[in-house]
């Protein structure tokens, strides 16, 4: 469906074309200094020492699980209320998710919750910074030092988002970003890994390369590896998206504070805040909660017939088709995540979303919510 208000949209500029075609224009289509360039500007924003560029946010999570050597028999504590992406992860490095409740107002994990998690089994926590919210991070990382746990942090929706002034992706082990197109910053498809010991960096490195080491000849595999590389032409794409992240953090900002103030009359509707104590907030998404009264499929789907698309963000994974018959998934009760997720709507939500659009979805949104009383 064709849509006259997306759900999102990049913002790409002629300085992003150019240097694309720039690449284009060169042997060094893969593996070459746009990579280089690109890694070596994420470290440098984050203040951590390495970053290592890979095909997506979703392989960056398994090669961080890969690395830290997280497998069979161990557990990893995570949200349910998330992308699937997250535990679909853990199981491919054959660990056990272990879902947590989440926190009513961040929507990331409650460390109370982790603290009731934990086992024997639990190697790691995986923290995600939901909706570029930055999660508890200094209760959460003395969850993992007091029990010995790793701490992996999937800041794929936070870029530029910082806790207690340190920026998110710079507390844990290791950090994972995503470049997908309704990211703040995109490079098409895409992601990284950071990393502070130069060691995983160097594994990070040789795993997204099928095992191959930097000295190595390029048929010999030191170990079992993936083709999770990130070519030239995304890493120029993303090279200049960062050189732009606050001046498109900075319009996000705007035009969340415009929905708060259009939106903030409507009745029964609940806002995202817009500044938490110790946080600012990247803002990749736009979800409000519903009112308990109205059928959010019907709010939807009368929306998008009225052209403006909306996303259910997030349907939690415990509840998947494909996760029903995961032990771990049955054993969970999560009444917050599952009362919270039955509410939530993605507003249509970009840098360059205007004034005119964000009245017409407010407006249309109040009626229905009106007919629905």
């Amino acid at each position: 469906m064709t849509f006259r208000i997306p759900l999102s949209s990049p913002d790409i500029t002629q300085a992003e074309i150019d240097a694309v075609t720039a690449v284009l224009r060169t042997p060094h289509l893969s593996l070459g200094p746009e990579l280089l360039a690109f890694e070596s500007a994420l470290a440098a924003y984050h203040d951590v020492p390495h970053a290592v560029a890979v095909s997506s946010g979703t392989a960056g999570l398994h090669l961080a699980l890969t690395t830290l050597g997280i497998g069979e028999g161990d557990e990893v504590i995570v949200p349910s209320f998330t992308f699937v992406a997250v535990a679909n992860a853990v199981l491919q490095v054959r660990a056990t998710p272990v879902f947590a409740e989440i926190d009513p107002v961040t929507l990331n994990l409650s460390p109370e919750a982790v603290e009731r998690a934990i086992t024997p089994r639990t190697r790691a926590l995986l923290v995600v910074h939901t909706f570029g919210v930055p999660a508890q991070m200094d209760a959460l990382t003395a969850i993992a030092r007091r029990h010995n746990l790793l701490l992996i942090e999937d800041a794929c929706e936070a870029i530029g988002a910082e806790f207690d002034g340190r920026r998110a992706g710079s507390f844990g082990h290791l950090a994972v970003f995503g470049f997908y197109p309704n990211k703040q910053l995109t490079t098409g498809e895409g992601g990284a890994v950071l990393a502070r010991d130069p060691a995983h960096a160097a594994r990070l490195r040789s795993l997204r390369n099928q095992g191959r080491l930097p000295s190595g000849n390029w048929l010999d595999h030191a170990e079992l590896g993936y083709n999770y590389r990130l070519s030239d032409l995304a890493c120029a794409l993303g090279r200049v998206q960062l050189s732009r992240i606050e001046e498109m953090l900075a319009m996000r900002q705007a035009a969340a504070s415009r929905y708060a103030s259009l939106l903030r009359e409507i009745p029964g509707l609940e806002l995202p805040p817009l500044g938490l104590p110790d946080r600012t907030i990247s803002w990749f998404v736009y979800v409000v909660r519903l009112p308990e009264y109205t059928d959010r499929d019907q709010i939807q789907s009368e929306l998008a017939r009225r052209g403006i698309a909306t996303g259910r963000y997030f349907a939690p994974i415990h509840l998947q088709p494909a996760w029903l018959a995961q032990p771990s998934a049955c054993a969970s009760e999560l009444p917050v995540t599952e009362s919270i997720a039955r509410r939530t709507l993605a507003l249509p939500f970009f840098n360059r979303i205007t004034n005119t659009q964000q009245y017409e979805i407010a407006t249309e949104l109040e009626d229905l919510i009106r007919c629905a009383k």
